[in-house]
């Protein structure tokens, strides 16, 4: 495709339809593709679809408009050229200063707007393919059953790009434990049994990733990035997760209480970026990793980052362990936890070298931690099955 897009501008319609045809073709030459910006078209008439249309013919279906008004856009959409070719509306900017931060993670800031209106702002200026494929993934979970906010829009903040969700009067679960310390039984019961309601949905085939081939991915970028796992501690990784079948149940992979709204009593979940398929171990793992191995050697890590006190990281690992697997007793939790922090390690030490955490004296301690627990725990886990 061209890198100078075709400008297209103001009103296209029979009055110079002809003309604009003859300004198009020109422009396109013999190239096969074609690119527009409508960011100034203010209309185009049923005269000017024709004229895309011979373009949509000429390019085989190569057509992409960029920069599109809401007005114009919904005459794409009612006329079905938003099928013929490819239509990006135009993003609108917002400025989130002054506005509340209610959560924080590895992949951007979420601040509410209004009382209605929440926007998670990416870290990563070029972060529209990571926004339109948590949209999609939202959307896929949303029809199987599964409570989430859907993004209604992508708005420019600064150079960054975000996505709004409306959230009347939500408040995470991690807010409500904070605010309200007395009920922390009750809201753990309420979010771990929302937990197991996310896992029993189930996904069609080839719609997300599989949670277990995003493991052999970290295995892959540790063993690549240095001398972090040994042959051996690879090759039995690998053994134990090649065992787990392939399993089409819901996995969040970021379900700590921050990413769980409460909107009028009734959970949702926000954030499906880390969306994927497989064993409960593949939410769990990563909510051991939350709550404890970023603690281990950081042990101010739960105050800094969700505001909660640190003596409840425990505390809150063991609630879900124990809300989790209710009929469970305590050899066969403790033979259950095991597994979970193996594959929590793993994770962990993913997180840890392939970003700025691997830095520094906290870094290289951390690392040395997951290096012990996976040294220790892959001795004596048979199976990652729960």
């Amino acid at each position: 495709m061209s890198n100078n897009a075709i400008k297209l501008t103001g009103r296209i319609d029979t009055s110079n339809a002809a003309e604009w045809e003859k300004t198009i073709f020109s422009q396109l030459g013999e190239s096969d593709k074609a690119l527009f910006d409508a960011a100034g078209l203010d209309y185009i008439s049923s005269a000017g679809l024709r004229v895309l249309m011979k373009v949509i013919k000429k390019s085989g279906g190569g057509v992409k408009v960029i920069n599109v008004s809401p007005d114009v856009y919904d005459i794409f959409d009612m006329t079905g050229f938003s099928e013929l070719m490819t239509v990006e509306k135009r993003i609108r900017e917002m400025s989130v200063e002054g506005c509340k931060i209610i959560g924080s993670g590895f992949y951007g800031t979420v601040y509410r707007t209004d009382p209605e209106t929440i926007v998670k702002v990416y870290s990563v200026p070029d972060s529209l393919p990571k926004i339109r494929q948590e949209q999609k993934m939202a959307k896929s979970a949303f029809v199987k059953g599964v409570p989430t906010a859907i993004s209604y829009d992508v708005v420019k903040v600064g150079d960054n790009y975000g996505s709004v969700f409306e959230l009347l009067d939500a408040q995470s679960f991690n807010d409500h434990l904070i605010n309200e310390p007395d009920r922390f039984d009750e809201l753990l019961k309420q979010y771990v049994e929302f937990l197991k309601t996310v896992h029993s949905a189930e996904m069609d085939a080839g719609t997300i990733p599989l949670a277990r081939d995003i493991f052999f991915g970290f295995i892959d970028y540790i063993t690549s990035a240095g001398d972090y796992l040994t042959d051996g501690q690879a090759a039995r990784l690998r053994e134990l997760l090649s065992a787990l079948p392939d399993d089409l149940h819901v996995v969040h992979g970021d379900f700590q209480m921050k990413n769980v709204m409460l909107v009028s009593g009734e959970p949702m979940l926000i954030d499906m970026e880390t969306i994927s398929t497989g064993q409960p171990l593949f939410d769990l793992q990563a909510l051991y990793v939350t709550y404890v191995l970023f603690s281990e050697d950081d042990p101010n890590n739960l105050k800094n980052f969700l505001g909660i006190p640190n003596e409840w990281g425990e505390r809150i690992w063991q609630s879900i362990l124990t809300n989790y697997f209710d009929n469970a007793d305590e050899q066969k939790l403790s033979a259950i936890q095991s597994k979970i922090s193996l594959a929590a390690s793993l994770r962990f030490m993913y997180l840890l070298v392939s970003t700025d955490l691997k830095n520094g004296e906290l870094g290289e301690k951390r690392i040395r931690r997951a290096q012990a627990h996976i040294s220790e725990l892959i001795e004596k886990v048979d199976d990652l099955f729960l």
